[in-house]
């Protein structure tokens, strides 16, 4: 083999984060032969259709790693540049830092934070599995690849690593193989300083296949380790032994990880007889990567497509099926939704779970289920369990794996062909936050169900009552979070999440306490005010007083509403659904909405952070900005003095 097509991707990583002046060489440099193997003789992808759904799905989760997947993306055919890598790391260039999906082309994941991406992986492993359960045949193997995840020491470290890989295990998501870039060597020492497990015992455990590869330099090794990992039925770890920074002068130590290699870049050359300049590639190496990921990644692209559409021919409903859900076409009849409500009090989490299991036995992308909590959220995906023995179920039972569950639903996303929905106790999103502001940042479809969304939990006490997540969450660019009032409201939130928002993460939030159905005019209009985010519910004539109000407490405005009147006081009461919704829209329709020369009064059962910009200096925000109590959630109110005689009192008092 010439050595030449290997070492161009060591290279042109260590040229780009030299020019840089920043990045992590030592990955560059001991995973490259990783790679190198995967891209140009196992995977079946084609640079020139890198969105072509039966493709074999890579992820770097080891996403310091950068530069190595930039060169060996530039150098398959996918369109990043030389001029793209002479721009690595710099403002407005598809090379940042750590892969970003939706900047790069070839990029399946924003990684970078560890962990994520191995949990993504499992996601996308998973995908793969239940589609291919639901759309092959005897005749049309239609769905059929690998999921390979690269990841280094520090990745296996995590938290969410450790629940992902419990996860497959259990599951044997066989189409994953997992290449540990095993090189002892993390930023600030050696691995053993902070680690002393046999991490291949650790998948052993889990129900993983295991191999060894003893030298990273090995190809031949390596091709059969991956060969032999796809003969398993279930999914493989294989460490790989590498030397951090290979060729460098402090190959093997810290210093290589990630720091520029300056003039000792000169050295790691000629270790590889590399005698070209920064950036340079000869031809003959272009050609070795046309001929061995280009064309036949479009020989397995054209062939794919030969046989989907004799697949359409004979199976025209799944073929549309499956389309519909990888182009997310999805249609949902508002008038059957409406139908839906029966104008019942019942807790929203109720209300919630009645409007999925109607939408998902209607659109069969989705799936999913909660972290051991499917009779509290109502969240229950129809089709049965997902096993092993039974792939086409579309309840996963992710266990008490909060933020690998997460991650998993945005491997599913980033996938495609599956709209997944995830939920749990509201309080819990903490352990989920990485996750969540990743799927924001990505853009991805996916939906999560939140319930027992205050402190009217009650009993649990404060380690269960949500004060302050409803603020973290809001403060999240790109994501959606609604807070319905009722069933109307939740309807119209399910739908706008689905149709509306095929670019962002959604979260809705539920009671466990029952709640009114309140009185709508026009229900069909609801589904444009909660794409609106507010809108006004009731209204006197010249109101001198505008009441905000989201999800339980909508009903609590209400009767706020009916006391200050009695007091002579004219009342706006609007309910603010979705607050991220509502500061996306116009100036005009937000003025019309809040009288700005009104008195202005928020109520909500959270933290008052965030909504000093609608009530301005005279205003109050009547929240909870301490810790909660156990107790039934009625005397919870009454001890933290948030009830309707309260706020009427400290309403009426600004006017004194």
């Amino acid at each position: 083999m010439n050595k030449d097509n290997l070492n161009a991707i060591r290279m042109l990583g260590i040229d780009a984060i030299n020019k840089a002046n920043s990045g992590h060489p030592g990955i560059v440099l001991d995973a490259a032969p990783i790679c190198f193997v995967l891209f140009t003789d196992i995977m079946k992808i084609n640079p020139k259709n890198s969105k072509w759904f039966n493709r074999d799905r890579f992820v770097l989760s080891a996403g310091h790693g950068s530069a190595l997947l930039y060169s060996t993306l530039h150098l398959s055919g996918f369109n990043v540049t030389i001029n793209d890598l002479k721009n690595f790391r710099q403002i407005s260039s598809i090379t940042p830092g750590h892969p970003e999906y939706g900047m790069t082309d070839g990029i399946e994941a924003t990684t970078g934070p560890l962990g994520q991406g191995f949990a993504m992986g499992v996601g996308m492993a998973l995908a793969e599995s239940h589609l291919s359960s639901r759309y092959n045949t005897s005749d049309f193997n239609l769905i059929d690849h690998h999921t390979f995840v690269l990841c280094g020491d520090g990745d296996l470290q995590e938290g969410v690593c450790q629940e992902a890989i419990s996860f497959a295990g259990r599951y044997k998501l066989n189409k994953l193989i997992v290449l540990h870039d095993s090189n002892d060597i993390q930023l600030d020492a050696k691995v053993s300083v902070s680690q002393s497990e046999d991490i291949t015992m650790k998948f052993k455990a889990a129900n993983w296949n295991t191999i060894r590869v003893s030298d990273g330099e090995n190809i031949v090794e390596i091709k059969k380790a991956i060969e032999d990992a796809k003969k398993s039925d279930k999914p493989t770890y294989i460490e790989v032994k590498t030397i951090i920074g290979i060729g460098a002068t402090n190959q093997g130590t810290t210093k290589v990880h990630g720091a520029p290699l300056g003039t000792d870049i000169d050295n790691v050359k000629k270790s590889f007889n590399w005698e070209y300049k920064p950036f340079q590639i000869p031809n003959d190496v272009y050609e070795f990567y046309n001929l061995n990921v280009v064309e036949k990644g479009k020989k397995y692209n054209e062939e794919w497509e030969i046989n989907f559409n004799k697949y359409k021919l004979k199976y025209p409903e799944l073929a549309k099926e499956l389309e519909t859900s990888i182009k997310k076409e999805w249609s949902i009849n508002i008038d059957d939704l409406i139908k839906l409500n029966k104008k019942n009090t019942q807790a929203t989490r109720v209300s919630s779970g009645e409007t999925f299991n109607y939408l998902a036995s209607n659109i069969k992308a989705m799936i999913g289920g909660s972290a051991d909590l499917s009779e509290s959220t109502k969240i229950k995906g129809p089709d049965g369990t997902y096993d092993f023995n039974n792939k086409s179920g579309r309840n996963i039972m992710y266990g008490v794996r909060e933020f690998a569950m997460s991650s998993i639903n945005n491997g599913m996303a980033l996938h495609g062909g599956l709209l997944p929905i995830e939920s749990g106790f509201f309080v819990f999103s903490d352990y989920m936050k990485p996750a969540i502001r990743l799927s924001a940042l990505m853009g991805i479809q996916k939906l999560m169900v939140f319930t027992h969304d205050s402190i009217a939990v009650g009993e649990d006490g404060p380690t269960h009552q949500p004060i302050e997540q409803l603020a973290m969450l809001r403060s999240i660019p790109n994501i959606s979070i609604y807070r319905p009032c009722d069933m109307a409201e939740t309807i119209a939130s399910y739908y706008d999440a689905i149709i509306n928002n095929k670019n962002l993460p959604s979260v809705i939030l539920a009671t466990r306490q029952n709640l009114t159905e309140l009185n709508h005019i026009d229900e069909r209009k609801v589904f444009d005010y909660v794409n609106k985010g507010a809108y006004i519910l009731e209204d006197d004539i010249k109101p001198e007083i505008t009441l905000i109000a989201t999800g339980s407490e909508v009903e609590l405005a209400l009767k706020v509403k009916e006391e200050l009147n009695k007091n002579n006081k004219m009342v706006r009461v609007v309910s603010m659904v979705n607050m991220n919704n509502f500061l996306k829209q116009d100036i005009n329709y937000q003025n019309l909405i809040i009288d700005r020369k009104t008195k202005r009064f928020t109520i909500e059962l959270s933290s008052t952070f965030g909504w000093q910009k609608f009530i301005g200096d005279d205003g109050i925000s009547f929240g909870i900005d301490t810790f909660g109590h156990s107790a039934p959630f009625n005397h919870v109110l009454d001890h933290l003095s948030f009830n309707e005689k309260i706020i009427v009192k400290k309403i009426l008092d600004t006017y004194k």
